[in-house]
């Protein structure tokens, strides 16, 4: 059963046809926190840009929800159950991630004793969720709300010298994990920042998955244990595809196999091809979450491109009724797959 989009929301908390802005998340992760103690725990990770600098701005929240028992949904990596982790709107202007994020969280809490796949999720796995990482940012999209501006990065300006272009520092360049001074400037849109993890967001993110994953890979070049546990996907739009560890790099990672199978079983349900390197976009993604997630942790990192690349659906601002008639019917099993196989996720379910 899949409770209502709008059941924790107002017409004030959404824009452009009924995408939520950063307070409609903060309301709704605020709401189901409360009407579900026994199922959701709700955390501050850390701050962004403006928040730091006394300019307004928000936390940057996370979910945990799983049928809590003792020990369950601590910020720390000693947890029983396996984390599946979901991450949406590192970049602001891809508006159908946050919305996914957001009805993966109404299918969570509205199915558990209802829906048996989904009641088993809950008693064996945590499943946390992000659902803005860049909440700044989002802010400036939604400032006109019949028209959302484009802003993809944070909006740290302290480099200066954009006045026609959106400042800031693209978040999934500015990871300390193959940082690439050279991704551009202060003006372009992957201008990676003045150093690795320069930005608040970056830190918030890192750190929360830091203290929930333990460390199961060791130097570059070697593979996961076996035994690693976790699954984390991070959504982005669009192109219709998956992207697979390495994206800094044309290399194979060690585990390349591994991580392209189980891309490929999410991909069934999608429809999306895998890829990895730079196949699918066509440019590389050094300093990328999910590169800093497998290569400091060993944990199966995957990108979500969603949405066409052509048509009624297509791009970064996709009218609001293409999530419900055509991302979340492809995205949502795909999502149940991928926290099922958190539990052995490279010996991953046939």
């Amino acid at each position: 059963m899949f409770m209502s989009s709008t059941a924790y929301s107002s017409v004030e908390a959404t824009y452009y046809g009924g995408y939520h802005t950063t307070a409609g998340h903060e309301q709704h992760n605020a709401a189901v926190a409360a009407a579900h103690p026994d199922l959701v725990k709700l955390y501050d990770i850390g701050d962004s840009w403006k928040k730091v600098k006394g300019q307004g701005g928000h936390d940057i929240q996370a979910l945990c929800i799983t049928k809590l028992a003792a020990g369950d949904c601590a910020l720390s990596s000693t947890g029983k159950k396996p984390r599946f982790v979901l991450h949406a709107q590192i970049h602001a202007r891809e508006l159908a991630t946050g919305e996914i994020a957001y009805r993966w969280i109404d299918l969570l809490v509205s199915s558990y004793g209802v829906d048996p796949e989904i009641t088993a999720l809950l008693d064996s796995r945590e499943l946390w969720v992000v659902p803005i990482a860049n909440p700044d940012g989002v802010d400036v999209v939604a400032s006109n709300p019949t028209r959302p501006l484009l802003q993809r990065k944070n909006v740290d300006d302290s480099a200066g010298g954009c006045l026609a272009s959106y400042p800031g520092v693209d978040l999934n360049r500015n990871s300390s994990f193959q940082w690439d001074v050279n991704q551009g400037g202060p003006c372009d849109e992957t201008y990676p920042g003045a150093k690795a993890s320069s930005e608040p967001e970056t830190v918030a993110i890192q750190g929360f998955l830091d203290r929930i994953f333990p460390d199961t890979k060791g130097a570059l070049d070697d593979p996961a244990a076996a035994s690693t546990t976790g699954v984390f996907v991070t959504l982005h739009s669009y192109g219709d595809d998956i992207l697979a560890p390495w994206g800094y790099t044309g290399t194979a990672a060690p585990d390349r196999d591994a991580l392209v199978a189980l891309g490929n079983k999410m991909g069934g349900f999608t429809g999306y091809p895998v890829f990895t390197g730079d196949g699918g976009i066509g440019y590389f993604t050094p300093g990328s979450t999910t590169d800093w997630l497998y290569g400091t942790r060993g944990v199966p990192s995957y990108t979500f491109e969603i949405g066409p690349k052509t048509g009624w659906c297509a791009g970064f601002l996709p009218a609001y009724s293409c999530v419900a008639s055509t991302f979340w019917p492809l995205v949502e099993p795909a999502l149940v797959y991928a926290a099922q196989a958190a539990a052995a996720p490279y010996g991953h379910l046939p």
